[in-house]
């Protein structure tokens, strides 16, 4: 009997141009008939028209919201959106999102950042950096930072408005048991002279969250402690993210307009235009100082094409927006392609679980040898198409093209 918070889920049938394409190649094909990959795909087709709006039709593979997966740092895109809509809530002028952002520590788990006003802005503590550090590189204690600035309650209430009712962001990215993670912190906005422009007290959610989908467990066993517990994983007040809701998600970042304005979060259009610049720049590209180094290579978040290849280098004519997920042997990419060579675009969202000896936590997943590769070559199968798709009129792509950088 399914748990009496487990809603009944209608399972989508699986598209037979998107099952056509992945047996087509082996590598992808091997993936796609072994359930214990867990993979989910949702390919997007996209066709304008004479004044060049779009017409989204999706195609999906396996697509079950019933079925947990570990969103990890998908998350980061809502929370990254959510707290430039709350800068704008405030309507404080001289609080922006360049701000100097102090943190405060008012219950166990929580750790202060204190006010400082360093020479190199980049490395300034504000909600700006935050978001560049969490859209470049996944940055863990950014997320960490802005998941206080917003407050669990308040952050799932506005979620649920906006039409992800099932979607449950309930935890930092740290050692934190699930009371501590319903207290955040206070925090306080101030100038680089000091002054304090606006504060607020810590936070606390009286009313804690459970998965919709009722208890879930995943795995043989899970490593704790430095020991190997002969049990699974608890994920039921786990973050959970559905694939098609972050799919929407970055859909209403990208093409805000393609949905009602009640989906839509409060952004001005210079949040947009920043919120797209970091989603698809690379660590380098971006003239971010913190990721001038080796370290942050052009494709350390692309998965879906670039397989996160060092080696490989950036094509100018393809711009990804993307967010990804890699955690508990669960590896995910949500992503907008936009290919001004062939004229072409497309939204492609995978997720797959690579977890061959089925312990979690114990730090053994087959990311490198089975899920990046099998993205990487997902995301060009698909680009191959596209770019042969015939099309009554080709996308105008210049938005996604933009000549002039946001910092």
């Amino acid at each position: 009997m399914p748990s009496r918070n487990q809603e009944e889920v209608l399972v989508p049938s699986d598209s037979s141009l998107l099952d056509s394409l992945l047996r087509t190649t082996p590598q992808l094909a091997r993936i796609a008939i072994n359930p214990s990959y867990e993979l989910q795909i949702i390919y997007t087709q996209i066709n304008r028209d004479a004044q060049n709006r779009p017409t989204f039709i999706p195609h999906t593979f396996h697509l079950n919201a019933g079925q947990y997966f570990n969103p990890a740092s998908l998350v980061k895109l809502p929370i990254a959106a959510l707290s430039l809509e709350k800068l704008n809530t405030l309507n404080k002028p001289r609080v922006t999102r360049n701000t100097i952002l102090a943190t405060g520590a008012a219950f166990h788990c929580q750790t202060p950042v204190r006010f400082a006003a360093p020479a190199d802005s980049d490395q300034t503590a504000t909600v700006g950096n935050y978001i560049k550090r969490m859209l470049l590189v996944s940055d863990n204690i950014a997320y960490t930072r802005l998941y206080e600035f917003l407050g669990q309650r308040p952050l799932n209430d506005r979620l649920a408005q906006l039409g992800y009712p099932n979607t449950r962001i309930t935890r930092r990215f740290a050692p934190c048991d699930t009371t501590a993670n319903r207290h955040t912190n206070p925090i306080s906005f101030h100038t680089r002279q000091g002054d304090t422009l606006y504060k607020e007290p810590a936070k606390f959610n009286p009313r804690p969250y459970n998965s919709p989908l009722g208890p879930v467990f995943k795995g043989r066993a899970h490593q704790a402690g430095g020991r190997i517990l002969s049990k699974p994983y608890d994920f039921t007040t786990a973050n959970h993210f559905p694939l098609a809701d972050i799919t929407t998600f970055l859909q209403t970042i990208l093409f805000p307009t393609s949905v009602p304005a009640s989906q839509r979060a409060n952004l001005t259009p210079d949040g947009y235009r920043f919120l797209r610049r970091y989603l698809h720049a690379t660590p380098h590209q971006s003239g971010f100082h913190p990721y001038t180094s080796a370290r942050y290579f052009d494709a350390y978040k692309k998965y879906l094409y670039y397989g996160r290849n060092p080696k490989l280098r950036r094509q100018p004519a393809l711009r990804i927006y993307n967010i990804v997920g890699m955690s508990h042997g669960y590896l995910s990419d949500v992503a907008y392609f936009a290919d001004s060579l062939h004229q072409s675009e497309f939204m492609l969202s995978a997720v797959l679980y690579v977890n061959r000896n089925g312990i979690i936590n114990d730090g053994t997943y087959e990311y490198e040898s089975i899920g990046l590769p099998f993205l990487a070559q997902l995301g060009r199968s698909i680009q191959q198409y596209e770019a042969q798709r015939p099309r009554q009129y080709r996308p105008n792509l210049v938005a996604f093209f933009p000549a002039e950088p946001i910092r």
